[in-house]
């Protein structure tokens, strides 16, 4: 069967790639000129890389490394020392670490947070001990019917005070969902810490070993591209046309460049773009159908991210930093991360500004302003003194919707992957599935779309995509 999918993210990369081993035929039409969406990356004038977002990797992502070993890339992860690593606002420069033991889990984050003496008292850690038992014993319904609390409404109901809060989730909660603990739905940290308390390297952290673009994307693309798909760039979806009965009837693309738009028919029609640019692509008779009213209730949230050059080593630290900072989420030195980013005598971080609400309109020069004034309280001996670093250059890239808001509530509202429409599907990471907004999310995304479509409309001899939802073990400390 011919699919054609709007997007050329991880979730319509991923639903390709799946579809090509179930007999398929996809073509993936992606209105800008890079791969990627939520991934993309780019060059500047000099040959180096910037990115939309500062992206980890971690051992609790199955479908992400499971596809990524059926595409032969495995190694182009590096994974780091299993640790999480936060810096101390009252301490300027100072770390504080929840060094991970490699002994099963959940008891190794158990002895993390024991042995970590910086941010937790005894009495903090075993209320929030306590607190935790019925996500871990109840499982995945009650991390479900949390839905209804913020993150700060569940930690009060369970006696954890607003230390606890201030010193570890502020920090955990912008970096996973770039919102804070009194806005964030329970069931995203809940889903979160119940996979890290889970699986014996959930928490261990990777980072790729180039952009996104090049070292995951472009494979992803090969690997469809040599079995009979097809992906085409500068290919701008502007209407789904539709038959007599509401079901699609062709893809619309806006021609370029003077160019006439096209008319692109396939059996079967995916979209793979975010909530937001769906809801407004939507025909009108589709969006009485209750299905598509739902979608209303989500949105995307702002994200920056930033990149700043400079003119000296800032920190050795290879890993993921969380800042604690009230204007950054998390940031890492990619001279030290990232083997193609690579400089021995300079930094470049890469950081994520979040919440971004309040700064998605201001100006990259009032932006970067901010920024440094964070890293003269995170780096004060490189700041202060007669010999500040400079910095040399900046990029600084604004998603203004990036993946959908995880208020409380927003769980209802996330749709499935098959539609009332009988040849339309969704992918996303907006799209339920266990996992929150993320690269996981969407690559799982991906995957069920597919299976969806081989399951309604079956290929002789396809594949069995039922394997490829449950994929094995992966134990990321060999990865």
């Amino acid at each position: 069967m011919r699919v054609a999918i709007a997007g050329a993210g991880l979730a319509g990369l991923s639903c390709a790639k799946y579809l090509t081993d179930a007999g398929h035929t996809p073509i993936v039409l992606e209105s800008r000129d890079v791969l990627g969406g939520l991934v993309a990356a780019w060059k500047d004038s000099d040959g180096d890389w910037y990115e939309t977002g500062l992206h980890a990797f971690f051992g609790a992502y199955p479908n992400m490394l499971q596809l990524l070993k059926e595409l032969g890339i495995e190694d182009r992860l590096q994974w780091k020392q299993h640790t999480l690593i936060f810096n101390q606002p009252d301490k300027p420069g100072t770390l504080s670490r929840f060094d991970v033991p490699d002994i099963p889990s959940p008891f190794n984050v158990i002895a993390s947070i024991l042995r970590n003496k910086d941010m937790l008292t005894w009495e903090q850690k075993i209320r929030f001990a306590i607190g935790l038992l019925p996500a871990v014993v109840r499982g995945q319904k009650y991390v479900e019917d949390m839905d209804k609390y913020s993150f700060l409404e569940w930690l009060k109901r369970q006696g954890v005070d607003e230390r606890v809060t201030s010193d570890v989730f502020i920090a955990a909660c912008k970096a996973l969902t770039f919102i804070n603990p009194d806005e964030v739905s329970a069931t995203i940290l809940l889903t979160a810490l119940n996979r890290f308390l889970q699986e014996r390297y959930g928490s261990k952290i990777a980072f790729l070993d180039g952009s996104p673009t090049e070292r995951l994307c472009s494979p992803i693309v090969d690997y469809i591209t040599e079995r009979g798909g097809e992906v085409r760039l500068n290919a701008p979806l502007k209407e789904i046309l539709l038959n007599a009965d509401g079901t699609v009837k062709a893809y619309l693309i806006r021609g370029l460049n003077g160019a006439e738009d096209e008319i692109f028919t396939a059996d079967v029609y995916v979209s793979a773009m975010s909530v937001d640019p769906l809801k407004i692509m939507l025909p009108n008779s589709w969006k009485q159908i209750e299905f598509f009213k739902k979608l209303e209730g989500l949105e995307g949230v702002p994200v920056i991210n930033l990149h700043l050059w400079f003119d000296r080593k800032l920190t050795e630290i290879d890993h993921l930093l969380f800042s604690r900072s009230p204007l950054l989420s998390v940031y890492a030195d990619m001279s030290n991360t990232c083997r193609e980013y690579a400089n021995p005598n300079r930094s470049m971080l890469e950081l994520v500004l979040a919440p971004a609400k309040d700064w998605i309109a201001k100006s990259d020069e009032e932006i970067v302003a901010a920024t440094i004034a964070e890293l003269e309280k995170l780096f004060p001996d490189h700041f202060g003194g007669d010999n500040p670093a400079t910095l040399l250059k900046s990029h600084v890239v604004k998603t203004p919707r990036s993946v959908y808001k995880a208020t409380p509530g927003r769980q209802q509202y996330r749709p499935a992957q098959v539609t009332p429409i009988a040849n339309f599907y969704l992918a996303g990471s907006y799209t339920m599935q266990r996992y929150l907004g993320s690269m996981e999310g969407a690559v799982l995304s991906g995957k069920l779309t597919a299976q969806a479509i081989s399951e309604a409309l079956p290929v002789a001899n396809s594949s069995n995509l039922q394997t490829l939802t449950r994929p094995p073990a992966t134990n990321a400390a060999t990865a």
